[in-house]
């Protein structure tokens, strides 16, 4: 049986990650956080209801799942390509896998996601920087404007403008606040935005950006 292109490539992305989620303890992973507080502090400042509905895309194994729960949020799906990761945070979790759907999907060509009902936060932590083709980039916010509801909120941490040109092997898009507004658009307000300081398990820095925005518009 032959694949196409596009599905030999997505193919070989699952790979990557799989590979990387499954040859490292979580805790060695180079974007490993052992407390999500940039994060907690931009939710918190969301005041979103404890059964508003939590999108992770690109969760990894991210410790975030875990302290979202612990602040009692009931609603969170967590979303990646891999499975090997999302299997980790299920068994990590035990009986409190109950509060979060679990989503294995590709953002560039989705489909489970296709499906969800829009929701209450978007989060991406060190998701965006990975694609670095326009189209692909073009894809990523095209799903995040029919999946954030009007009065939502988005938050993209990502690499800034000094940070890292590479992660985990592959090359990276870097932004600042103005390249990530022009690319969700006039229907979503800045609300917060700060450059972050990283060090990841083996003492190097990253630097990032943190943007939360609100959706005014559809």
């Amino acid at each position: 049986m032959k694949f196409s292109s596009e599905i030999m490539e997505e193919l070989d992305l699952k790979s990557h990650w799989n590979n990387a989620y499954d040859k490292t303890k979580t805790k060695n992973l180079g974007w490993f956080e052992e407390t999500c507080a940039p994060s907690i502090d931009l939710i918190n400042s969301c005041h979103l209801n404890k059964k508003s509905c939590i999108l992770n895309v690109g969760a990894g194994t991210t410790l975030l799942i875990d302290e979202l729960i612990a602040l009692q949020y009931t609603n969170l799906i967590a979303n990646d390509i891999s499975n090997i990761a999302l299997d980790k945070i299920k068994k990590r979790l035990g009986s409190n896998k109950k509060h979060v759907k679990f989503i294995i999907d590709n953002l560039l060509k989705p489909s489970s996601l296709n499906l969800i009902n829009p929701v209450d936060l978007w989060h991406d932590r060190a998701v965006l920087h990975f694609f670095t083709d326009k189209e692909d980039q073009k894809a990523y916010f095209n799903l995040l404007k029919t999946k954030v509801k009007l009065g939502g909120y988005v938050i993209i941490a990502t690499f800034n403008l000094e940070g890292a040109i590479q992660c985990s092997g592959l090359p990276v898009q870097r932004y600042n606040k103005a390249m990530i507004s022009k690319r969700l658009g006039k229907n979503f307000n800045l609300i917060k935005c700060f450059d972050y300081t990283f060090y990841n398990p083996s003492g190097d820095s990253r630097e990032y950006i943190y943007t939360l925005f609100k959706r005014n518009s559809m």
